[in-house]
């Protein structure tokens, strides 16, 4: 969010500090700066603050209470206007996702260029000025935060407006040019004839563009679900100012001011008639959050030894309501605060309005006696026993696309379930891991993985032991089997493997009797090994050779033919007949900077053949 220093001082008596000042203050107490300029300051506005401060007056509101710095005005605690029904227009919404929408005409407008001092105004935040109108929904909207729009009335059919969800395939050319076939559901503006004429808190449609033409306005001041309007733009691929303010859920009752405020400055701009307005509120919400807590409950959660007296005056430079009783406060969250619903949202208000550099560093008590290392010993044995037999520990997520516990919000749409056993992960490792053994195994024949997690089932969460075995080279063997007998052994349990996964209940094992006095190993990191980002390629060669003939000798030759990309030259099979030896290789190529082609590779396998079948004696096969 793009703020001018120019613009935030319209909303104080004293000279405000400079830009660099500024910045410092947010910082420390607010958001993060990413740019900053002589007059503009770039903030960082996260979501959890941004449904009232994705605006000047939200900024300076924050500036007022972190310098102390009483507000001038503040167009939020104004009284607002009554106004006359319209008669002309009229407006339905059909659909729930909107919550609030008030439309406004005014007529006999002269839509022609900007003052300067909105010009600038607007530059100053990195916006182009288009006409008097249009600039002064962007104004306003920059100003409180409240998104709005304007049509031209008579490029409206019918003298209503309405809110729906679109139809399978309907169209839209937005006021940039650009056509849209939006999807199904998508929640848009329509005319009295049913036409769309705007995407709802996304963008308007240029059927009723306002231009120097115009004569007849109605303006829009809405709010639109959230959610609706973020899944809307990510769908289309279409970002802007008002979309990212509607996803971040500003408050119903913002419409009202923005629409109070855009009908002064399009009469102050334009001139015109206020013929009447509309304001069509289904469902208002439910009475402001009232939130009880104690002098106490502040300096206990925050470790600090503020005042009765400050907290306070933070209560009072935030301009919230409440009612105190001793060292008790009962406050009632602003309407357009909508982060202020629990007591740990006020200890982070006042603990960052007065200064976390307040709050002193104090050592963590020492604990009553040492924590019992019994079972993580224990656990620390059985991965041990393991690695001595060439085993290798993984962690894979603890979601699945089945399981006994479905997740309402899932990070994932195709893995919606924690997972309630580790053998699927295991297997989809196991998987993965036989692709990629050629470029990180060396001549190893097998991958042996493990995993000890915990696993969510109806009954409740458990720790479990998978252990996974796939061949890479050669004949499978009979790890599997041969672990879970030495594993039931060492854990007194009898245990039968499937074909490449044996998962272990461990919530039956005495992990704290087996860990005691177990020394845990220290095993020693590798180094290292930088691995490309492409894919690798792979490639075997054959060749008979003399007897006599040692595999280095066939490794230099080959080393010397293949090229800079070959990465590996593993052996996966040897054996002697009629007095010579045969030696097969497997080539691993691999580049840091493309995907290798067969254009590069052919001619490296012809320049290895070539040499080995140069050789006295040497035959490729």
């Amino acid at each position: 969010m793009k703020v001018s220093r120019t613009w935030l001082q319209k909303y104080f008596d004293v000279e405000l500090p400079s830009v660099a000042e500024l910045a410092d203050a947010l910082t420390f107490h607010a958001f993060e700066i990413e740019e900053s300029t002589e007059d503009m300051l770039d903030v960082k506005v996260l979501p959890d603050r941004a449904a009232y401060a994705l605006s000047h007056r939200g900024i300076a509101q924050e500036i007022s209470a972190i310098l102390n710095l009483p507000l001038k005005e503040d167009p939020l605690r104004t009284k607002l206007p009554e106004s006359k029904k319209s008669e002309k227009l009229s407006v339905s919404i059909q659909d729930e996702r909107c919550t609030r929408y008030i439309g406004a005409r005014i007529e006999g407008v002269k839509v022609g260029p900007s003052p300067e001092w909105l010009k600038l105004a607007l530059e100053s935040v990195g916006q182009r000025s288009i006409n008097n109108v249009v600039d002064a929904t962007n104004y306003v909207m920059l100003n409180v935060g409240q998104p709005l729009h304007a049509f031209d009335a008579n490029l409206l059919s019918g003298s209503s407006v309405g809110v729906r969800g679109a139809k399978e395939g309907e169209k839209i050319t937005t006021l940039s040019g650009d056509d849209y076939t939006l999807p199904s559901g998508t929640l848009i503006i329509v005319d009295g004839e049913d036409a769309p004429v705007g995407i709802a808190g996304i963008k308007g449609g240029k059927k009723a563009l306002v231009s120097e033409a115009t004569t007849d306005l109605v303006l829009e001041s809405a709010n639109f679900d959230g959610s609706s309007v973020r899944k809307s733009a990510q769908t289309l691929k279409l970002f802007t100012d008002a979309s990212m303010r509607f996803q971040n859920r500003v408050a119903p009752e913002l419409a009202a001011y923005g629409m109070r405020d855009l009908i002064a400055l399009v009469q102050e701009l334009a001139g015109g008639t206020l013929e009447g307005v509309i304001d069509e509120y289904p469902k208002k919400e439910a009475e402001p959050v009232t939130v009880s807590f104690t002098v106490g409950t502040i300096n206990g959660k925050l470790g600090a030894d503020f005042s009765k007296e400050e907290i306070e005056g933070v209560l009072n430079r935030l301009g919230l309501s409440y009612v105190q009783e001793g060292s008790a406060f009962t406050v009632t969250s602003a309407w357009e605060r909508r982060d202020l619903i629990l007591p740990e949202d006020f200890v982070e208000e006042i603990g960052r309005v007065l200064g976390y550099e307040r709050v002193p560093a104090t050592e963590l008590p020492p604990t009553e006696s040492a924590p019992d290392l019994a079972r993580y010993r224990g656990i620390e044995r059985v991965k041990d026993m393991l690695t001595e037999r060439g085993f290798t520990e993984i962690s894979t997520p603890s979601f699945a696309a089945k399981g006994d516990i479905l997740l309402s919000n899932p990070l994932q749409s195709e893995k919606p379930y924690l997972r309630s056993d580790l053998a699927g992960n295991m297997q989809d490792a196991l998987a993965r891991a036989v692709f990629s053994a050629p470029r990180v195994l060396g001549p190893v024949p097998d991958v042996r993985l493990f995993e000890l997690g915990t696993v969510f089932q109806k009954d409740g969460e458990r720790l479990s032991l998978a252990i996974g075995y796939a061949p890479v080279g050669g004949k499978k063997q009979k790890v599997l089997e041969e672990i879970a007998f030495e594993a039931g052994m060492f854990l007194g349990l009898s245990l039968s493997p499937s074909d490449s996964v044996l998962e272990i209940p461990l919530g039956e094992i005495d992990l704290e009797k087996l860990g005691e006095g177990y020394e845990p190993r220290n095993v020693a990191l590798q180094k290292y090994r930088e691995f490309s980002l492409y894919p690798f390629a792979i490639r075997d060669v054959a060749v008979w050779t003399p007897s006599g003939t040692e595999e280095s000798e066939v490794v230099a030759v080959i080393l010397k033919e293949a090229g800079e990309h070959v990465a590996r030259i593993d052996l996966f099979d040897r054996f002697e007949k009629e007095g010579r030896i045969s030696y097969a290789f497997r080539l691993v190529f691999e580049s840091f900077t493309k995907t290798l082609s067969d254009e590069e590779l052919v001619p490296a396998m012809e320049r290895v053949t070539s040499a080995l079948n140069g050789k006295d004696g040497w035959q490729v096969r």
